[in-house]
């Protein structure tokens, strides 16, 4: 049986060509990460803490409410295009989260 190719599809991915630095201090409190912000092409998270870093996107975050669960040394990407705030929470306030927002 002979295979159907279709058309061929082009993908532009955005790029960047800015980034900020920031070292936010752990807290056991909700903490803003990064602002919304309508140019970001993409984040990314790393915990430099010794205590677990709880983040959640667009909301509060809280140890029992969180998108994802970083443990220590852990490093997350924030999904391609999310403009909305992002917050964090620690276990322990110990350590930063290094974030970098590409513009």
């Amino acid at each position: 049986m002979p295979l159907h190719n279709p058309a061929s599809a082009s993908v532009t991915f955005p790029t960047s060509s800015s980034i900020s630095a920031t070292g936010i201090p752990g807290a056991t409190s909700s903490t803003s990460l990064l602002a919304s912000n309508a140019s970001r092409k993409g984040a990314t998270i790393f915990n430099n803490s010794t205590a677990d870093l709880y983040v959640e996107l667009g909301g509060t975050a809280s140890t029992t409410a969180f998108a994802v669960k970083l443990d220590p040394g852990g490093y997350f990407e924030v999904p391609y295009s999310y403009t909305g705030a992002i917050a964090g929470i620690w276990s322990a306030a110990n350590g930063t989260a290094l974030v970098r927002e590409y513009t």
